[in-house]
């Protein structure tokens, strides 16, 4: 562990990003080349004492804390690691919720300022999400294991199922189960994460335990939706998958189907979803904010 390395380090990376670059405006007067210390907290959901004093050398961040500086930062995963060990905690695996989110994933889902869109990895925890995913689909649950993941959620807790009319539950249901075997065969059988979640979800949902029994397999790419918003009622998307290189990782982004209503909801969306989000988030904090176009999520 070395502190002082590391906020030197932090500093580094700090300056060699433009604003523009992580969808942050530029403004006529800065007196930084690179990104100040508030717009790195603000990317990465620190607040600014605490991200100067990183920079200062004086505390030793989280695992979570370092995964979202990796990614307000655009670190490579070389970077990553390496701050990683100047911080002392260890490298985590591919696939957690904590892994590297690669730079052009993060370049990607900042261009798609009018899309929902959000990173998750095989097991289907959110990684980081922009803010109309967030105004459509709602904030992830805290944590970083495979139980924050909506694959473990949607059967083990029926609330998460309102994001669906029921008549899809049951074809939403095969999906995932599909989908995950396909995620526990390509980590291998020494993933204990994967394994663990296997085993747990049949011990605990009849459900998942029948269709796991099938032995059904396929990769979700592509799939239109019927989501309940609570707000604009049912609205129909295609939903589109991009896979990392190693298929631990995914981008999704959301689009209205052609011929619906979507295009006018997904609009309204855009303007009244981020409102009541700022909103709901200025009330709980108390303060003004102004996050930047993707939010990362902590425990």
């Amino acid at each position: 562990m070395d502190l002082a390395e590391l906020g030197g380090f932090l500093k580094s990376r700090r300056d060699r990003i433009r604003p523009r670059e992580v969808g942050l405006p530029s403004g006529p007067r800065r007196r930084v080349p690179g990104l100040r210390r508030d717009e790195v907290a603000q990317l990465a959901g620190a607040s600014v004492d605490y991200y100067i004093e990183l920079e200062r050398g004086g505390a030793q961040p989280s695992e979570q804390m370092l995964a979202a500086l990796a990614r307000a930062l655009r670190l490579s995963r070389d970077e990553r690691d390496h701050l990683y060990h100047l911080a002392g905690r260890p490298v985590p695996p591919a696939g957690s919720a904590a892994a590297h989110v690669s730079p052009g994933m993060m370049d990607l889902l900042d261009r798609l300022v009018d899309t929902p869109a959000r990173v998750i990895t095989d097991l289907h925890v959110v990684l980081v999400q922009n803010r109309l995913a967030a105004a459509l689909l709602g904030p992830p649950p805290p944590g970083t294991t495979a139980r924050a993941g909506f694959v473990y959620r949607w059967f083990t807790d029926p609330a998460a199922r309102g994001l669906y009319p029921p008549a899809d539950h049951a074809r939403h249901a095969e999906s995932f189960v599909a989908d995950l075997r396909a995620a526990v065969a390509r980590r291998g059988r020494h993933d204990e994460e994967s394994r663990s979640l296997v085993a747990e979800l049949l011990e605990r949902s009849p459900e998942f335990a029948e269709l796991w029994s099938r032995h059904d397999v396929a990769v979700r790419r592509l799939d239109a939706k019927r989501i309940v918003h609570p707000a604009l009622g049912v609205i129909d998307v295609n939903c589109l998958n991009l896979l990392s290189e190693d298929g631990s990782q995914r981008l999704l982004w959301f689009s209205p189907v052609a011929g619906t209503d979507a295009v006018e909801k997904l609009e309204l969306l855009s303007v009244l979803g981020i409102q009541d989000l700022e909103s709901d988030q200025a009330l709980e904090s108390g303060t003004d904010l102004s996050a930047g176009p993707s939010q990362t999520f902590q425990p």
